[in-house]
């Protein structure tokens, strides 16, 4: 993006990253809601269906690793083309290998491929909202998130009316992927060339480089502990907090379903609004208010005991978890001299906590209960309350590489 871009040509290319961050999420919640089908379908038990969707995450810790060198490459607006793609294609080869061909082999690959492809685009998606960040001059990334959540939203509707009318597996992921891919085709030439791109004689080995040097920098590695600290609160009631209200307030299935949604509406509506809240208050506040508002709703879902107290502690927990991400990515975001690499670096924190952290709090459940398990959530949005100073905006006279190092 070396010539200045007009206000409509700005406009398009918001309108086209918020299609890519929101078809991201549809495509995963398709792939979400076709799980206990796929499960019967390969007559595989839930222990091994476990074993199965490792593949997603491995593929997206793959990706992830990758995405900063092959942005910094081709540029953000290729590799998230390129990434749903792949995650269409991913989805289509589930749907073979649990429909036409069944085998587990077949979906496991589907699933590393589909990881991979969410993997990459999710970094690259990134990368384009700080650079249109950096373009209009205020904070937007949070809405980005909130069309994710939307997107989300939507594909698990969409899912569940399928599931009801039994449509096959291959059908409802077909048409999927044929949607995302025609979209994301459409959608691409809004895009502006050059978000994230290294134009060096030596891209490869400045980018690798780059890509290892950023972990020493103070401010990437807090920016990352805040990071990981709310996307573990935000990824641990994606996966536990239906169960925890079954569990630990003797409720039924159709309650805990009914908070979890508690916590998504909350915090959908939060990053609907969160550009406005930023724009008055600053990060650093609101990854402030953010911290508390997740710590005192924690207490209240893991001490209180009733089950109408522990729906208020749910929706502060959700808007507490709201912004902690997309802040964390915006602040990864403000110096454009290896924005690719840090935002990369600060996606790949924050996807751990996604993607590893649930899984030992279910460990650590084992032994001490769920509820009590989210004592470690607790700690963790703690922690990155205490940190939220590392969130402040770096001014434009000191946009270069941070020499500030862990060593120092």
């Amino acid at each position: 993006m070396e010539q200045a871009l007009t206000i409509r040509q700005i406009r398009l290319w918001r309108m086209a990253i918020y299609f890519y961050f929101g078809l991201s999420g549809f495509a995963m919640a398709s792939w979400v809601a076709q799980t206990p089908n796929i499960r019967d379908s390969l007559g595989v038990s839930t222990a091994q269906m476990g074993w199965i969707i490792f593949g997603l995450s491995t593929g997206s810790i793959i990706g992830l690793l990758c995405a900063s060198r092959l942005i910094a490459c081709f540029g953000g607006r290729v590799i998230m083309l390129v990434g749903l793609g792949l995650s269409s294609t991913g989805l289509i080869t589930v749907g073979i290998g649990s429909s036409w061909f069944p085998h587990v082999l077949i979906v496991f690959g589907g699933l590393a491929l589909f990881g991979f492809g969410i993997g990459i685009c999710d970094v690259s998606m990134n990368v384009e909202g700080t650079a249109i960040e950096q373009t209009v001059k205020k904070p937007i990334l949070t809405s980005f998130h909130a069309v994710y959540s939307l997107g989300t939203f939507f594909g698990a509707m969409i899912g569940s009316v399928v599931n009801n009318l039994h449509v096959p597996i291959i059908i409802h992921l077909l048409v999927i992927a044929f949607t995302v891919f025609i979209l994301i085709i459409y959608f691409f030439r809004f895009i502006p060339g050059g978000s994230g791109q290294v134009k060096n004689e030596d891209t490869s080995g400045t980018t690798a480089k780059e890509s290892l040097s950023v972990w020493k920098e103070q401010r990437t590695f807090l920016l990352g502990v805040i990071v990981l600290g709310m996307a573990f609160a935000e990824g641990s009631a994606g996966d536990w907090l239906p169960l925890v209200i079954v569990d630990g307030y003797d409720k039924t299935a159709a309650a805990g379903s009914l908070m979890f949604s508690l916590f998504v509406a909350t915090m959908t509506i939060s990053r609907a609004v969160g550009d406005i809240l930023l724009a008055k208050f600053g990060r650093v506040a609101i990854l402030r208010i953010s911290a508390i508002s997740a710590a005192l709703g924690l207490m209240i879902v893991i001490f209180s005991g009733n089950y109408y107290a522990a729906a208020v502690g749910i929706v502060l927990w959700g808007f507490g978890s709201a912004y902690g991400f997309p802040i964390g990515l915006s602040a990864a975001g403000d110096n454009p001299h290896g924005v690719a690499a840090r935002v990369g670096a600060v996606t790949t924190v924050g996807y751990m906590a996604f993607l590893v952290g649930p899984p030992i709090l279910g460990a650590i459940a084992e032994s001490v209960g769920l509820l009590r398990s989210l004592i470690f959530v607790l700690i963790g949005v703690t922690v990155a309350g205490l940190l939220a100073q590392a969130a402040k905006p770096i001014t434009s006279d000191v946009n270069k590489i941070e020499e500030n190092t862990l060593e120092q």
